[in-house]
């Protein structure tokens, strides 16, 4: 079978962590001769990436392995975190509101998640459930990387 993947170590500074951070993803080959590769993954921390983006990599010498340098294409998509503030509360509830929207998401722990908007969905619909459970102090959550159409969505509303 022919490798269609490659690990990609991500170098960045997080806003969330306040501090830099270095996070391994999935690229999808697209040109390993011009070192473009497609996010395959949910970015945890932050980065000015979201999945399906179009992006530059290439071997470091220093980190032995592929490095992010940077991104050559958008795709429309956009990433928020979400942090469980609320002690014992079931992140999954939340999780499965967001996949009723086709809005997946990937858990790092008991109280952070982040979640992955399609272009397709629409943001206002998707802020809203995530304000009815900010309004009840039971999370917080944060627009690292949000897409010029998501942006565009809260406006028409």
């Amino acid at each position: 079978m022919a490798e269609t993947h490659k690990k990609i170590l991500f170098r960045y500074y997080s806003d969330l962590l306040e501090d830099t951070v270095v996070e391994t993803m999935w690229g999808e080959i697209i040109d390993l001769e011009k070192g473009y590769f497609k996010l395959d993954n949910i970015p945890f921390f932050g980065p000015l990436i979201a999945t399906d983006d179009i992006f530059f990599a290439e071997f470091d010498e220093d980190e032995q392995t592929l490095v992010y340098r940077e991104t050559i294409e958008i795709s429309g998509n956009s990433i928020v975190q979400v942090v469980i503030l609320e002690k014992g509360f079931d992140k999954e509830i939340i999780r499965e509101k967001l996949k009723e929207v086709n809005c997946e998401s990937e858990g790092m722990n008991e109280t952070l998640f982040a979640v992955e908007i399609t272009r397709e969905v629409d943001y206002f619909v998707v802020k809203s459930i995530l304000n009815e459970y900010v309004e009840l102090s039971v999370i917080d959550f944060a627009e690292p990387c949000l897409s010029e159409k998501h942006r565009a969505d809260l406006l028409k509303n």
